[in-house]
Protein backbone atom coordinates (compact mmCIF):
# COMPACT_ATOMS: atom_id res chain seq x y z
CA UNK A 1 0.00 0.00 0.00
CA UNK A 2 1.53 3.38 -1.52
CA UNK A 3 1.02 6.90 0.44
CA UNK A 4 -1.69 7.77 -1.98
CA UNK A 5 -3.97 4.55 -1.15
CA UNK A 6 -2.94 5.36 2.92
CA UNK A 7 -4.26 8.73 2.69
CA UNK A 8 -7.48 7.73 0.41
CA UNK A 9 -8.21 5.45 3.43
CA UNK A 10 -7.38 7.96 6.71
CA UNK A 11 -8.77 10.97 5.04
CA UNK A 12 -12.32 10.74 4.50
CA UNK A 13 -12.49 8.40 7.52
CA UNK A 14 -10.52 11.82 9.45
CA UNK A 15 -13.51 14.33 8.28
CA UNK A 16 -16.07 11.65 9.27
CA UNK A 17 -14.72 11.42 13.19
CA UNK A 18 -14.06 14.87 12.88
CA UNK A 19 -17.78 15.63 12.07
CA UNK A 20 -20.04 15.28 15.08
CA UNK A 21 -16.52 17.17 17.02
CA UNK A 22 -16.66 19.89 15.35
CA UNK A 23 -20.30 20.35 15.79
CA UNK A 24 -20.19 19.80 19.64
CA UNK A 25 -17.48 22.06 19.70
CA UNK A 26 -18.78 25.00 17.67
CA UNK A 27 -21.99 24.90 20.17
CA UNK A 28 -18.80 24.84 23.26
CA UNK A 29 -17.97 28.21 21.57
CA UNK A 30 -21.02 29.85 22.21
CA UNK A 31 -21.47 28.56 26.03
CA UNK A 32 -17.53 29.68 27.07
CA UNK A 33 -17.28 32.79 24.93
CA UNK A 34 -20.52 33.65 27.17
CA UNK A 35 -18.55 32.87 30.40
CA UNK A 36 -20.40 29.78 31.09
CA UNK A 37 -18.19 26.75 31.25
CA UNK A 38 -19.63 23.20 29.41
CA UNK A 39 -18.32 20.27 30.68
CA UNK A 40 -21.81 18.51 30.01
CA UNK A 41 -20.99 18.55 26.32
CA UNK A 42 -20.91 14.82 26.41
CA UNK A 43 -24.01 14.51 28.33
CA UNK A 44 -25.47 16.53 25.11
CA UNK A 45 -24.29 14.65 22.89
CA UNK A 46 -25.07 11.49 24.67
CA UNK A 47 -29.12 13.29 24.26
CA UNK A 48 -28.51 13.88 20.99
CA UNK A 49 -27.48 10.52 19.56
CA UNK A 50 -30.55 9.04 22.17
CA UNK A 51 -33.43 11.56 20.65
CA UNK A 52 -31.80 11.47 17.19
CA UNK A 53 -32.75 7.64 17.00
CA UNK A 54 -35.66 7.33 18.56
CA UNK A 55 -37.09 9.86 16.44
CA UNK A 56 -35.63 8.37 12.89
CA UNK A 57 -37.17 5.00 14.29
CA UNK A 58 -40.46 6.73 14.59
CA UNK A 59 -40.21 8.76 10.96
CA UNK A 60 -39.55 5.25 9.42
CA UNK A 61 -42.69 3.89 10.69
CA UNK A 62 -44.62 6.78 9.71
CA UNK A 63 -43.47 5.87 6.11
CA UNK A 64 -40.81 8.64 5.71
CA UNK A 65 -37.77 6.88 4.33
CA UNK A 66 -34.75 8.51 3.86
CA UNK A 67 -35.80 12.39 4.96
CA UNK A 68 -36.48 10.46 8.42
CA UNK A 69 -32.57 11.14 9.48
CA UNK A 70 -32.70 14.65 8.49
CA UNK A 71 -35.64 15.48 10.14
CA UNK A 72 -34.25 13.47 13.53
CA UNK A 73 -31.14 15.64 13.33
CA UNK A 74 -33.94 18.69 13.59
CA UNK A 75 -35.42 16.90 16.79
CA UNK A 76 -31.59 16.22 18.54
CA UNK A 77 -31.38 19.73 17.68
CA UNK A 78 -34.03 20.86 19.97
CA UNK A 79 -34.38 18.34 22.63
CA UNK A 80 -30.73 19.16 22.69
CA UNK A 81 -31.28 23.10 23.38
CA UNK A 82 -34.01 22.06 26.00
CA UNK A 83 -32.00 19.47 27.76
CA UNK A 84 -29.03 22.27 27.97
CA UNK A 85 -31.25 24.32 30.32
CA UNK A 86 -30.65 22.35 33.37
CA UNK A 87 -27.41 23.24 32.85
CA UNK A 88 -28.73 27.01 32.20
CA UNK A 89 -30.73 27.48 35.05
CA UNK A 90 -28.47 25.80 37.65
CA UNK A 91 -24.62 27.94 36.74
CA UNK A 92 -27.10 31.10 35.52
CA UNK A 93 -30.10 31.80 37.62
CA UNK A 94 -28.89 29.21 40.81
CA UNK A 95 -25.56 30.38 40.40
CA UNK A 96 -24.48 27.04 41.14
CA UNK A 97 -20.61 25.65 40.53
CA UNK A 98 -20.57 25.41 36.12
CA UNK A 99 -18.16 22.83 36.88
CA UNK A 100 -20.69 20.34 39.46
CA UNK A 101 -23.38 21.24 37.09
CA UNK A 102 -22.23 19.98 33.62
CA UNK A 103 -20.78 16.79 35.47
CA UNK A 104 -24.82 16.06 36.40
CA UNK A 105 -25.14 16.99 33.27
CA UNK A 106 -23.62 14.08 31.84
CA UNK A 107 -24.95 11.21 34.66
CA UNK A 108 -28.34 12.59 34.09
CA UNK A 109 -27.90 12.00 30.06
CA UNK A 110 -26.82 8.88 30.32
CA UNK A 111 -29.01 7.63 33.06
CA UNK A 112 -32.19 8.59 31.49
CA UNK A 113 -31.37 7.79 27.90
CA UNK A 114 -30.41 4.21 29.07
CA UNK A 115 -33.48 3.90 31.64
CA UNK A 116 -35.52 5.02 28.75
CA UNK A 117 -34.40 2.85 26.19
CA UNK A 118 -34.64 -0.41 28.82
CA UNK A 119 -38.53 0.89 29.39
CA UNK A 120 -38.91 0.76 25.35
CA UNK A 121 -37.44 -1.93 23.65
CA UNK A 122 -37.26 -4.12 27.15
CA UNK A 123 -32.77 -4.38 26.27
CA UNK A 124 -29.73 -1.79 26.70
CA UNK A 125 -30.06 -0.16 23.06
CA UNK A 126 -32.53 0.27 20.66
CA UNK A 127 -33.59 -0.84 17.30
CA UNK A 128 -30.97 -0.27 14.25
CA UNK A 129 -32.28 2.70 11.90
CA UNK A 130 -32.68 1.51 8.27
CA UNK A 131 -32.75 5.10 7.01
CA UNK A 132 -29.45 6.41 7.11
CA UNK A 133 -27.31 9.06 6.08
CA UNK A 134 -24.95 7.69 3.24
CA UNK A 135 -21.33 8.75 1.93
CA UNK A 136 -21.15 10.61 -1.68
CA UNK A 137 -19.27 11.21 -4.18
CA UNK A 138 -19.06 15.30 -4.89
CA UNK A 139 -20.23 15.83 -8.16
CA UNK A 140 -16.98 17.34 -10.48
CA UNK A 141 -15.34 17.66 -7.27
CA UNK A 142 -14.68 14.11 -6.48
CA UNK A 143 -13.24 13.61 -9.72
CA UNK A 144 -10.19 15.73 -9.31
CA UNK A 145 -6.28 13.81 -9.21
CA UNK A 146 -5.46 13.25 -5.73
CA UNK A 147 -7.38 16.16 -3.99
CA UNK A 148 -10.73 14.57 -4.87
CA UNK A 149 -10.17 11.04 -3.30
CA UNK A 150 -9.54 12.32 -0.58
CA UNK A 151 -11.48 15.16 0.70
CA UNK A 152 -14.42 14.78 -1.90
CA UNK A 153 -15.35 10.95 -2.18
CA UNK A 154 -17.09 9.32 0.20
CA UNK A 155 -18.04 11.48 2.80
CA UNK A 156 -21.31 12.15 4.39
CA UNK A 157 -23.18 15.59 3.20
CA UNK A 158 -23.00 16.19 6.90
CA UNK A 159 -19.83 16.86 7.10
CA UNK A 160 -19.80 19.89 4.58
CA UNK A 161 -22.21 20.98 6.48
CA UNK A 162 -20.01 21.07 9.66
CA UNK A 163 -17.28 22.88 8.05
CA UNK A 164 -19.73 25.14 6.44
CA UNK A 165 -21.10 25.87 10.18
CA UNK A 166 -17.49 26.76 11.19
CA UNK A 167 -17.36 29.69 8.98
CA UNK A 168 -20.99 30.87 9.93
CA UNK A 169 -20.06 30.66 13.70
CA UNK A 170 -16.79 32.85 12.97
CA UNK A 171 -18.94 35.38 10.93
CA UNK A 172 -21.69 35.24 13.51
CA UNK A 173 -19.04 35.36 16.74
CA UNK A 174 -16.81 38.31 15.03
CA UNK A 175 -18.97 40.41 12.73
CA UNK A 176 -22.35 40.93 13.86
CA UNK A 177 -23.70 42.83 16.73
CA UNK A 178 -25.00 39.85 18.67
CA UNK A 179 -21.34 38.22 18.46
CA UNK A 180 -20.24 41.11 19.83
CA UNK A 181 -23.02 41.09 23.09
CA UNK A 182 -21.66 37.84 23.21
CA UNK A 183 -18.27 37.96 23.43
CA UNK A 184 -18.72 40.99 25.70
CA UNK A 185 -20.92 39.10 28.44
CA UNK A 186 -17.96 36.84 28.41
CA UNK A 187 -15.15 39.03 28.79
CA UNK A 188 -16.78 41.79 31.57
CA UNK A 189 -20.23 41.13 32.07
CA UNK A 190 -20.64 44.38 34.50
CA UNK A 191 -19.21 46.21 31.52
CA UNK A 192 -21.98 44.87 29.30
CA UNK A 193 -24.25 44.80 31.60
CA UNK A 194 -23.77 49.05 32.15
CA UNK A 195 -24.64 49.03 28.64
CA UNK A 196 -27.89 47.97 28.91
CA UNK A 197 -26.70 44.27 27.74
CA UNK A 198 -29.10 41.75 29.43
CA UNK A 199 -26.27 39.35 30.95
CA UNK A 200 -28.23 36.21 32.18
CA UNK A 201 -30.34 36.38 29.05
CA UNK A 202 -27.20 36.33 26.88
CA UNK A 203 -25.98 33.54 28.89
CA UNK A 204 -28.83 31.25 28.31
CA UNK A 205 -29.48 32.08 24.79
CA UNK A 206 -25.72 31.03 24.24
CA UNK A 207 -25.94 27.97 26.53
CA UNK A 208 -29.02 27.13 24.89
CA UNK A 209 -27.16 27.06 21.27
CA UNK A 210 -24.44 25.18 22.67
CA UNK A 211 -27.54 22.40 23.06
CA UNK A 212 -28.43 22.17 19.85
CA UNK A 213 -25.16 21.90 18.36
CA UNK A 214 -23.98 18.98 20.79
CA UNK A 215 -27.57 17.53 20.17
CA UNK A 216 -26.70 17.52 16.26
CA UNK A 217 -23.06 16.23 17.10
CA UNK A 218 -24.56 13.61 18.70
CA UNK A 219 -26.97 12.71 16.60
CA UNK A 220 -24.57 12.67 13.53
CA UNK A 221 -22.79 10.32 15.32
CA UNK A 222 -25.79 7.84 16.28
CA UNK A 223 -26.87 8.27 12.74
CA UNK A 224 -24.21 7.55 10.51
CA UNK A 225 -21.65 5.76 12.38
CA UNK A 226 -23.82 3.69 14.96
CA UNK A 227 -26.92 3.02 13.59
CA UNK A 228 -28.91 3.04 16.64
CA UNK A 229 -28.11 3.83 20.71
CA UNK A 230 -26.98 2.25 23.33
CA UNK A 231 -25.54 3.83 27.09
CA UNK A 232 -21.80 3.46 25.24
CA UNK A 233 -22.97 4.94 21.60
CA UNK A 234 -21.00 8.15 23.07
CA UNK A 235 -18.09 7.15 25.31
CA UNK A 236 -15.77 10.16 25.29
CA UNK A 237 -16.35 12.56 22.12
CA UNK A 238 -17.71 15.12 24.16
CA UNK A 239 -14.99 15.29 26.51
CA UNK A 240 -12.90 15.20 23.00
CA UNK A 241 -15.06 18.49 21.59
CA UNK A 242 -14.51 20.43 24.63
CA UNK A 243 -10.68 19.69 24.58
CA UNK A 244 -10.38 20.73 20.49
CA UNK A 245 -11.89 24.07 21.82
CA UNK A 246 -9.27 24.54 24.31
CA UNK A 247 -6.92 23.79 21.84
CA UNK A 248 -8.23 25.84 19.26
CA UNK A 249 -8.61 28.96 21.36
CA UNK A 250 -12.14 29.37 21.35
CA UNK A 251 -12.51 30.24 18.16
CA UNK A 252 -14.48 28.83 15.48
CA UNK A 253 -11.10 27.92 12.99
CA UNK A 254 -9.39 26.89 15.64
CA UNK A 255 -12.01 24.40 16.85
CA UNK A 256 -12.07 23.07 13.05
CA UNK A 257 -8.53 22.22 13.16
CA UNK A 258 -8.29 20.65 16.37
CA UNK A 259 -11.48 18.56 15.74
CA UNK A 260 -9.67 17.46 12.62
CA UNK A 261 -6.38 16.99 15.02
CA UNK A 262 -8.42 14.22 16.68
CA UNK A 263 -10.34 12.97 13.78
CA UNK A 264 -7.69 11.85 12.45
CA UNK A 265 -6.51 10.28 15.62
CA UNK A 266 -9.65 8.46 15.93
CA UNK A 267 -9.36 7.48 11.92
CA UNK A 268 -5.77 6.01 12.54
CA UNK A 269 -6.77 3.91 15.30
CA UNK A 270 -9.38 2.16 13.38
CA UNK A 271 -7.31 2.01 9.85
CA UNK A 272 -3.95 0.84 11.87
CA UNK A 273 -4.62 -2.87 10.60
CA UNK A 274 -4.88 -1.81 6.71
CA UNK A 275 -1.68 0.23 6.85
CA UNK A 276 1.60 -1.62 6.97
CA UNK A 277 4.08 -0.01 8.92
CA UNK A 278 1.30 0.05 11.95
CA UNK A 279 -0.26 -3.25 11.37
CA UNK A 280 1.87 -4.89 14.24
CA UNK A 281 1.04 -2.19 16.55
CA UNK A 282 -1.06 -3.89 19.76
CA UNK A 283 -4.67 -2.72 18.58
CA UNK A 284 -5.24 -1.86 22.41
CA UNK A 285 -2.68 1.24 21.65
CA UNK A 286 -4.29 2.85 18.39
CA UNK A 287 -7.36 2.49 20.62
CA UNK A 288 -6.30 4.77 23.37
CA UNK A 289 -4.24 7.11 20.96
CA UNK A 290 -7.14 9.37 20.40
CA UNK A 291 -7.46 9.61 24.09
CA UNK A 292 -3.70 9.90 24.53
CA UNK A 293 -3.73 13.08 22.29
CA UNK A 294 -6.19 14.24 24.03
CA UNK A 295 -4.27 14.68 27.18
CA UNK A 296 -1.23 15.84 25.46
CA UNK A 297 -2.62 18.56 23.41
CA UNK A 298 -4.29 19.97 26.86
CA UNK A 299 -1.20 19.54 28.68
CA UNK A 300 0.78 21.60 26.02
CA UNK A 301 -1.16 23.79 25.34
CA UNK A 302 -4.00 24.79 27.53
CA UNK A 303 -1.33 26.92 29.44
CA UNK A 304 -0.76 29.02 26.03
CA UNK A 305 -4.65 29.36 25.14
CA UNK A 306 -6.39 32.55 26.82
CA UNK A 307 -10.22 31.83 28.03
CA UNK A 308 -12.68 34.59 28.31
CA UNK A 309 -11.85 36.72 31.72
CA UNK A 310 -15.10 35.78 32.61
CA UNK A 311 -15.52 32.50 32.01
CA UNK A 312 -16.92 30.04 35.05
CA UNK A 313 -17.58 33.33 36.87
CA UNK A 314 -21.53 33.39 37.09
CA UNK A 315 -23.02 36.76 37.59
CA UNK A 316 -25.38 38.49 39.57
CA UNK A 317 -26.53 42.42 38.78
CA UNK A 318 -24.64 44.97 40.90
CA UNK A 319 -21.42 42.57 41.74
CA UNK A 320 -18.15 43.54 40.25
Amino acid sequence: MDILQILYTIVPAALIAATPLLFTALGGLFSERSGVVNIGLEGLMVIGAFSGILATLAFESLGMGYASPWFALLVAMIVGALFSLFHAVASITLRADQIVSGVALNFLAVGLSVFIVRELFERGQTDYINARIFRVNVPLLSDIPIIGPMFFSRVYVTTYLAFILAIVVWYVIFKTPFGLRLRSVGEHPMAADTMGIKVNRMRYIAVMFSGAFAGIGGAVFAITTAGNFAGNTIVGQGFMALAALIFGKWHPFGAMGAALFFGFAQALSISAQQIPFLANVPQVYMLILPYVLTILALAGFVGKAEPPKALGNPYEKGSR
